[in-house]
């Protein structure tokens, strides 16, 4: 039998999966370590028990004692799976710039968390560095990990992730991406790999707004680097002592947009529901793509799972209202009928039949009323289809006796998104005025193929 002993034994050896869609066009082989297979759904449960074996062995976490961490989530995650096991509690301090589902899924398996603000130096003691040192101090019997300058951080991708890597490629990976966070991830198995060959490049994906980036390139901490940014769980605005920048030959940074539309790609055409540093981490290499040749084999980090950004970077609303994605208006559907057609109407004193005529020669559903002084209602297929059941003769009826309220009115530059809510079982279109004064009318098949492209 193969049974587990505990959630904690199956943490590591995660599927290595080659991209096919995405990177077609490059001259190589793309795979990606796709974490979010362990237990608690990211990379950092690596390194989460790793420190929690480390301050056993080491005699700074007792039996019964308390795992405080700053952590934007999957670190937590990690240390709150060694905790149920092990039998510690736990707290957690993060930033409010992280997904409430992160902070949701901590309190679900039993972790307090304590919410500080983003936009504050590391010093500054509101931030969440400098909270979770002062709970440790006076916490009795408690534990700070301190993932980004605990070292056994990058010893566990050391000893696991680089160790994985190389079995699965058969030695054969010649390049290594990852997003640089606390710099565990990327500098544990970039060491084991240069140490089986030192020709692999391994290349650090940054955000801009990250002080890293300026480091690797000049030795230089510069604080003008640093100014807020959205994309989640790497980039610093210092430098962590995980860090040893020699295993490291390259910095890219991308940007907030580019990395949160990435995902969504990944997603949709890989199948591959990461979160937003693997999009990153795919957008930092799509922009190194020239420096590839064939028969090379690159290695992409996919952190975390795409449910812990459900709320974020796959919400349409959150994401349009930043300007990550192109917004699709009234304006657009109607635009993209290439001529403009006039808007077919009629009028209250005509017949149901000629309505209905209307509606097959011109294959439509929804038919605005509109007399001399502009629109009173309207008509639709499926609410004529009940009434011409339960009596035929209303054909002959005038559609003034068959008048349904009329579709709702909105602005021409009106996104799709807020359409979609307006269309319903009850009302399926809305109407909008160009610019020179004439309605046009969009239904909810209008909406369905525009929000499909």
């Amino acid at each position: 039998m193969d049974i587990k002993n505990n959630i904690l034994e199956t943490i590591g050896n995660t599927p290595l999966i080659k991209l096919n869609k995405i990177t077609k066009d490059f001259p190589c082989t793309v795979a990606a370590k796709v974490d979010y297979f362990n237990p608690g759904n990211s990379i950092k449960d690596r390194m989460a028990l790793k420190m929690v074996e480390v301050a056993e062995k080491e005699g700074k976490l007792k039996p019964g004692g308390t795992i405080i961490e700053c952590t934007s989530g999957n670190t937590g995650m990690g240390l709150a799976l060694a905790a149920c096991v092990k039998g510690y509690k736990c707290i957690f301090v993060t930033t409010d710039k992280q997904s409430k589902e992160k902070a949701d899924i901590l309190k679900a398996v039993g972790a307090e968390v304590i919410v500080c603000p983003t936009n504050v130096l590391p010093e500054d003691p509101r931030s969440y560095y400098s909270v979770a040192a002062r709970l440790a101090t006076e916490i009795p019997n408690s534990f700070h990990c301190n993932q980004y300058d605990n070292l056994a951080n990058r010893d566990a991708h050391y000893e696991s992730t680089g160790p994985e890597i190389w079995k699965q490629t058969d030695g054969k990976i010649t390049h290594l991406v990852c997003t640089a966070g606390t710099g565990g991830t990327i500098v544990g198995t970039a060491k084991y790999l240069k140490e089986q060959n030192p020709n692999i490049q391994v290349w650090a994906i940054d955000v801009f707004g990250s002080l890293l980036t300026k480091y690797f390139r000049t030795g230089e901490i510069d604080m003008n680097e640093v100014h807020p940014y959205i994309s989640e769980g790497f980039g610093e605005d210092f430098v962590p002592k995980n860090y040893d920048m020699s295993v490291i030959d390259h910095f890219e940074q991308v940007t907030d947009k580019d990395g949160a539309i990435m995902a969504r790609r990944l997603a949709k055409e890989e199948g591959m529901f990461c979160g937003y540093s693997a999009g990153s981490c795919i957008q930092g290499l799509i922009q190194l793509k020239n420096r590839l040749k064939k028969g090379d084999l690159v290695v992409c980090i996919f952190h975390d799972h795409g449910s812990r950004y459900v709320g974020k970077i796959y919400n349409d609303q959150w994401m349009i209202e930043r300007g990550f994605l192109d917004v699709k208006t009234f304006k657009d559907i109607i635009s993209s009928r290439g001529i403009s057609k006039k808007l077919i109407t009629v009028e209250p004193t005509q017949t149901v039949a000629e309505a209905v005529e209307l509606m097959k020669k011109y294959d439509i559903e929804h038919i605005p009323v509109m007399n001399g002084n502009g629109l009173v209602g309207a008509i639709s297929e499926g609410g004529l289809f009940q009434k011409i059941f339960d009596n035929p003769e209303i054909k002959n009826s005038k559609v003034a006796d068959v008048i349904e309220p009329l579709f709702p009115i909105v602005e021409f530059d009106t996104p799709v998104e807020k359409l979609s809510h307006l269309i319903n079982k009850e009302n399926g279109a809305v109407l909008a005025k160009d610019e020179l004064g004439a309605y046009h009318i969009v239904t909810k098949y209008d909406v369905i193929q525009a929000m499909g492209n």
